[in-house]
């Protein structure tokens, strides 16, 4: 018999005795400069907005106010010669690019996220991720091939979600716009409401601002090819297929998603990073979707405001360049429980040792297992 779900009060304990015995965490650079895995001393990370990366070669990235840092690290090479790359996922949180302190829980749960929505759709898309004994499925750190990547991210919308970043389809309505990214938008559309059909709405991916495009224009500009840009579309749709059955019946609605794509050394192109986890996907509670539906049919309500699983939730919490407050930070780790509980069907168990520990410890497993390169 499944265990029963953490209830909201459960949760929310969780949560509160995590952030009682938090104490302090420190950034993967000073982790490696500490020599805690000698493998990996002397190799500069790459930070993201909410993961690390450490790979053999030529890297950079901007730091905050500017300042672009280059490096060279020495090779970092799996037993056959392929070139990996080590990430580090955090428990940090972004919003409007913007870092907003970090969440109890998130780098366990949407590792857990990650790891289940990758294994079930590397038909369709592929994954680079390498599956290594010892690591489970909420470790936060994972080694991958390392990819030619592909300078867009492949979103792919089934509804208007309200959305207040600049690239979403929802704020281009807003403006009048009845055209994004190739397709057409017909007049009546509302916020959180179906779109017409599912829509491939690619966004480019750089250092200074992400921009939706039409394929074509892609094209264009040289960002991809068709020959790169219609196998990795044709695969997020297959995928968005399986994961909308799936999801149904867990009680969700499959609402958005964006997967971004490299080539392998094989030639292949393969999904990377992020597959279907509740940053990168909006997941709403059917339930109280159809009922609202029903609402505003009858006219009790303006608009629909569907329970989300997603960073969508946080979003709210948003104001100017603030992070947010202890409150918010459980309010969201809460939802986080939750989506995680109806995503995967089961309870949320998570690992309460010290962070540090948890990442020494899954850096050290990899390295033992991808040889002395």
């Amino acid at each position: 018999m499944t265990e029963e779900f953490l209830n909201l009060n459960q949760a929310r304990q969780m949560v509160e005795e995590y952030l009682q015995h938090e104490g302090d965490t420190h950034a993967t650079q000073d982790i490696l400069n500490s020599n805690a895995i000698p493998r990996l001393k002397g190799y500069t990370v790459r930070p993201g907005k909410v993961s690390d990366s450490i790979f053999g070669g030529k890297g950079a990235y901007v730091k905050k106010g500017g300042e672009r840092v280059e490096f060279e690290n020495p090779p970092l090479l799996a037993r056959d010669g392929i070139p990996l790359r080590i990430m580090v996922r955090t428990d940090r949180i972004s919003t409007h690019d913007i870092n907003r302190g970090s969440i109890p829980f998130k780098d366990q749960i949407l590792a857990l996220n990650h790891n289940f929505m990758r294994r079930m759709l590397a038909p369709y898309i592929g994954t680079s991720q390498l599956d290594i004994s010892g690591l489970e499925d909420n470790a936060v750190a994972i080694v991958a091939e390392e990819l030619v990547q592909l300078g867009f991210e492949n979103v792919m919308r089934a509804y208007m979600a309200k959305s207040t970043t600049s690239t979403s389809l929802y704020q281009h309505y807003l403006k009048g716009e009845r055209s994004f990214c190739g397709h057409p938008l017909p007049e009546g559309l509302i916020a959180n409401g179906p779109l017409p059909y599912l829509m491939d709405t690619p966004s480019t991916k750089s250092e200074e601002h992400d921009e939706s495009l039409a394929p074509e224009e892609m094209f264009r500009r040289g960002i991809c090819t068709p020959e790169q840009y219609i196998p990795a579309r044709n695969g997020a749709l297959a995928a968005f297929g399986a994961v909308s059955v799936f999801l149904r019946n867990k009680g969700l609605i499959a609402v958005d998603t964006k997967t971004e794509h490299g080539v392998s050394r094989k030639g292949r192109i393969v999904a990377q990073d992020e597959i279907w986890t509740m940053d990168s996907s909006r997941f709403w509670l059917e339930q109280d979707y159809n009922a609202q539906r029903q609402l505003l049919e009858r006219g009790e309500i303006a608009e629909l405001n569907p329970k989300s699983y997603s960073k969508e939730f946080a979003r709210g919490f948003s104001e100017g360049e603030r992070g947010y407050n202890p409150e918010q930070r459980i309010a969201i780790a809460v939802r986080y429980i939750e989506g995680i509980q109806h995503l995967l069907g089961r309870r949320f168990v998570p690992d309460m040792s010290p962070r540090d520990s948890r990442v020494i410890s899954g850096l050290q497993t990899i390295v033992e297992n991808i040889g002395n390169n």
